[in-house]
């Protein structure tokens, strides 16, 4: 009887059918893994989807403010065009202005509280 070693195990029983099989099936999953790699870290795969959302996410943000700021300025904006306090705050802030008879006290130097 012919004893049989690991490597006639392996390839030597095979028939030629058997051997192209095995042959395929290895070439079908390395082909497999590969695409599911791709899939996974690729160009177009699941980790740049979950960037692009979160970019878009952040835009949504940057927009939403941007939407707030915009009724912000508008609020403020018809407040100049009519309201009179409003106007003269406005004016006092931006120009340094002061009404006839009051004081304006600068104060340079002043150090911070203690908490």
């Amino acid at each position: 009887m012919k004893r049989r070693t690991p490597a006639t195990m392996v390839t030597g029983d095979l028939t030629p059918r058997k051997r192209r099989r095995r042959i395929v099936e290895s070439v079908l999953v390395a082909f497999g893994c590969i695409v599911l790699g791709d899939s996974l870290i690729g160009e177009r795969g699941w980790m740049a989807h979950e960037r692009a959302r979160e970019e878009a996410r952040a835009e949504v943000l940057r927009l939403h403010q941007a939407q707030a700021e915009t009724i912000r300025l508008r609020d403020e904006m018809r407040l100049l065009k009519s309201d009179w306090p409003t106007i003269e705050d406005a004016a006092r802030r931006g120009l340094g202005l002061i009404k006839p008879g009051e004081k304006v006290f600068i104060i340079h130097d002043v150090p911070a509280p203690n908490k």
